[in-house]
């Protein structure tokens, strides 16, 4: 274990201070989507986030004198970028914000946060990977969370919205779908999450051109609301985590502060939104974080 004065032990403190700092703007997304889902539809939401996005990248990699690399990643790759940016963000942020208009904030955000489950689903499939008994019994924990915060512990399923807790697990498989594609992309980062959001921007300005609602580009709380989503769900707080994770010394440590990020979350969503907490949603996602943990361990 390095020593807290040693250069690992400042790398580590660093990483920890750049993970933190993520984990608390990530916390802040699920109530920043229902303000802004009041003074936006879904796709406009989106259209205007994800430009706010592909601004954040393009700037970063300007200043680090990356335009070259850039240029030359998006006409060798262009064809993926844009497969890639059809899915995230394209896709799969318009699926996530339907989700939210349609589900209180924490029954949205806690399904959310099952997406790592079902991933292991898909490499099964995709990746030829098996499951063991331990990854079986966290899927059913996480799962079962998922159950209990879908229909309030009632067992009338004709009050539950199964709309909106179906488009929420679609967004669960559309997030691990990106993420295992992307396990073979040997790209830079960066320059590959700009292609994503520059070619997915494309393809939501396609999509609002044929909306026949027009962009409220003169409300500007509307377009703060989109801008917040824009930096610190998709932008800078992907730049913070990728600090820390690169900086650390035992990114162990770092995984464990994912754990943080509902409950902040339901504090906000509390004092912010309004919400009355649920004691199901509270059981529910303490399952689903029981899950993940499991999941991590058995890896």
């Amino acid at each position: 274990m390095a020593a807290p004065g040693s250069p690992a032990g400042l790398n580590q403190r660093r990483a920890v201070a750049f993970g933190l700092a993520a984990v608390a703007l990530w916390s802040t997304v699920a109530t920043a989507f229902k303000l802004a889902l009041m003074l936006l539809t879904p796709l406009h939401l989106l259209f205007l986030a994800a430009l706010t996005s592909t601004l954040v990248f393009l700037l970063l990699l300007l200043w680090q004198g990356r335009l070259r690399e850039i240029l030359q990643l998006g006409r060798q790759r262009w064809l993926f970028y844009l497969a890639m940016g059809a899915l995230n963000p394209f896709i799969y942020y318009w699926v996530l914000f339907a989700a939210y208009d349609q589900l209180p904030a924490q029954q949205a955000q806690a399904i959310n946060y099952t997406w790592a489950i079902t991933m292991s689903l898909l490499a099964v499939p995709v990746l030829k990977q098996r499951l063991g008994v331990k990854e079986l019994l966290a899927m059913l924990v996480a799962y079962g969370g998922v159950v209990l915060i879908a229909t309030g512990g009632q067992w009338d399923f004709t009050q539950t919205n199964w709309t909106g807790i179906g488009l929420a697990l679609l967004s669960t498989l559309l997030w691990a779908t990106y993420w295992l594609v992307n396990t073979r992309n040997t790209d830079a980062p960066i320059p590959a999450m700009f292609w994503c959001f520059a070619f997915g921007s494309v393809c939501l300005a396609v999509a609002v051109a044929v909306d026949t609602r027009p962009l409220p580009w003169h409300e500007w709380k509307a377009l703060a609301a989109a801008m917040y989503v824009g930096l610190f769900e998709m932008g800078i707080t992907f730049l913070l985590w990728l600090t820390a994770m690169r900086t650390a010394e035992k990114t162990s440590q770092l995984s464990m502060l994912i754990f943080l990020s509902p409950f902040m979350s339901l504090v906000l969503i509390y004092f912010i939104l309004g919400e009355v907490i649920q004691l199901t949603t509270l059981i529910g996602l303490s399952l689903i974080c029981c899950g993940l943990y499991l999941q991590r361990k058995s890896t």
